[in-house]
C-alpha cells in the first residue's frame, strides 16, 4: 500500500483514447495525474498519444522534468507543482466555518484515507487494490511502505528499515564468505607445506632400477603438487577473497547516511502531522465557540454578543487557515518522503543485484581455479604413470647382477 499512489476514481479515465503500450496512470499524493513510461521511466502531466506526434488530450505541454525514476525525480525535487496541489483542501477550508469535526469534506477525507504511524494510506475499501510502479517484478519500490509489527518486541519496523537491515546482513554475508575463502586459503597452504615436506623425505631412497626411478619421480611429483597448491592459494587470494572483502568498503556507513536522511524525512512527516493534529483541535474549539456565540446571540441581542461573534468569526477563519497550511505542508512532506523512497528503494535494489552478481562472478571464478588445479594435478603425476608403465623387473634384475655379480662358475661336487 503506497500513498498517494491511488487509480483514477470511476470516470475519470473515460476518455476513449487508450494508453499507448508501455504507459501508465497514476495520482500524485497531492491528487494530480500523471503519466510513466515503464520502459524508458519518462514522466509528463500530458497524456501520452497513441499515436506518435499527434497529443490525446489538450493540457499543458510536456514536463521538462530531470530524470526520473517511476515518475520520482532522482535529484529528489518535488516533482508535482504546489502551485495545483490540495486544492480540494483549499475549496473545503475557503470557508472557516464548514471546517472542524462535522465538515462533510473532512468526513469524506476521513472515509477514503486512513493514517497509520502518521502516513496517510488509500482506505482497504475504497482503494483495495494500487497500479504497482514496477508490475510483475516484486521490485523494492512497489511492497515497502507500511510498517511491520517488530517479532522481536511489541513495536513496529519501518518497510525502509527491513530493506535496510537486508542491504547490511547482505555485507554481512559477503563479509562471512571472504572469511570462509581465507579458511580454504590456510588450508591449501598448509598442505602445499606438508606436501613439499614430505617430497623430501628419504624413505625407500634406495630403490634401484626403473622402479627406483618411478618412485623418485613420486616423491617429484609432490613438491610439483606442493607448488600447484601454493598457486592456487595465491590466487583465490588476489582473485577471490580480496574482492570479496574489500568489494564496498564504505557500504555500512554509505548505509547509516541513507537510512538517517529517510528517517529524518519520516520525523519531519511525523511533526508536521501532529501539528495538523494540533490545528484541527484548535479550528474544532473555535467553531464551537463561534457556535454558542450565535446561539447566545439569539437568546439576548447587544453590541456585545455582535462583537464576540465577529471575533469568533475571525479566528475561526484563522484556524482554518492555519489547519489549510498545515495539511499543505504535511502533504508536501509526505510527498518529499514519497519520492525519496522511491528513488532510494530502487538504488537498494539495484546495489543488491550488484552484490549478488559480484559474488556468482567471483565463485565461478573459485570453480575455475579449481578446474585447472586439478588438471595441473593431473599432469604432475603423468611422468609418474610413464616412468610405471616402463618398469621391467627381468631388465632391473639384469642390471643389478651386472652390477653386482661374484661370479658365474658353479660349485660341483667333491671327489674322493
Amino acid at each position: 500500500m503506497k500513498p498517494g499512489m491511488v487509480p483514477p476514481p470511476p470516470g475519470e479515465e473515460s476518455q476513449t483514447v487508450v494508453l499507448p503500450p508501455g504507459w501508465q496512470s497514476y495520482l500524485s499524493p497531492q491528487g494530480r495525474r500523471y503519466y510513466v513510461n515503464t520502459t524508458t521511466n519518462e514522466t509528463t502531466w500530458e497524456r501520452p498519444s497513441s499515436s506518435p506526434g499527434i497529443p490525446a488530450s489538450p493540457g499543458p505541454h510536456r514536463s521538462s522534468l530531470p530524470p526520473t525514476v517511476n515518475g520520482y525525480h532522482a535529484s529528489g525535487t518535488p516533482a508535482h507543482p504546489p502551485e495545483t496541489a490540495h486544492m480540494s483542501l483549499r475549496k473545503s477550508t475557503g470557508d472557516s466555518q464548514n471546517l472542524g469535526s462535522s465538515s462533510p469534506s473532512k468526513k469524506q477525507s476521513k472515509e477514503n484515507t486512513i493514517t497509520i504511524n502518521c502516513v496517510t494510506f488509500p482506505h482497504p475499501d475504497t482503494m483495495p487494490e494500487q497500479q504497482l510502479l514496477k508490475p510483475t517484478e516484486w521490485s523494492y519500490c512497489d511492497y515497502f511502505w507500511a510498517d511491520k509489527k517488530d517479532p522481536q518486541g511489541n513495536g513496529t519496523v519501518a518497510g525502509f528499515e527491513l530493506l535496510l537491515q537486508k542491504q547490511l546482513k547482505g555485507k554481512q554475508m559477503q563479509k562471512e564468505m571472504s572469511e570462509f575463502i581465507r579458511e580454504r586459503i590456510k588450508i591449501e597452504e598448509d598442505y602445499a607445506k606438508n606436501l613439499a615436506k614430505l617430497s623430501q623425505n628419504s624413505l625407500a631412497a634406495q630403490e634401484e632400477g626403473s622402479l627406483g626411478e618411478a618412485w623418485a619421480q613420486v616423491k617429484k611429483s609432490l613438491a610439483d603438487e606442493a607448488e600447484v597448491h601454493l598457486k592456487f592459494s595465491a590466487k583465490l587470494h588476489s582473485e577471490v577473497e580480496k574482492p570479496l572483502m574489500n568489494f564496498r568498503e564504505n557500504f555500512k556507513k554509505d548505509m547509516k547516511k541513507c537510512d538517517h536522511h529517510i528517517a529524518d524525512l519520516r520525523k519531519q512527516l511525523a511533526s508536521r502531522y501532529a501539528a495538523v493534529e494540533k490545528a484541527r483541535k484548535a479550528l474544532t474549539e473555535r467553531q464551537r465557540d463561534l457556535e454558542m456565540k450565535t446561539q447566545q446571540l439569539e437568546i439576548k441581542l447587544s453590541n456585545k454578543t455582535e462583537e464576540d461573534i465577529k471575533k469568533a468569526r475571525r479566528k475561526s477563519t484563522q484556524a482554518g487557515d492555519d489547519l489549510m497550511r498545515c495539511v499543505d505542508l504535511y502533504n508536501q512532506a509526505q510527498s518529499k518522503w514519497f519520492e525519496e523512497m522511491v528513488t532510494t528503494t530502487l538504488e537498494l535494489e539495484r546495489l543488491e543485484v550488484e552484490r549478488v552478481e559480484m559474488i556468482r562472478q567471483h565463485l565461478c571464478q573459485y570453480t575455475q581455479l579449481r578446474h585447472e588445479t586439478d588438471m595441473f594435478n593431473q599432469s604432475t603425476v603423468e611422468p609418474v604413470d610413464q616412468l610405471l608403465r616402463k618398469v621391467d623387473p627381468a631388465k632391473d634384475r639384469e642390471l643389478w647382477v651386472r652390477e653386482h655379480k661374484t661370479g658365474n662358475i658353479r660349485p660341483v661336487d667333491m671327489e674322493i
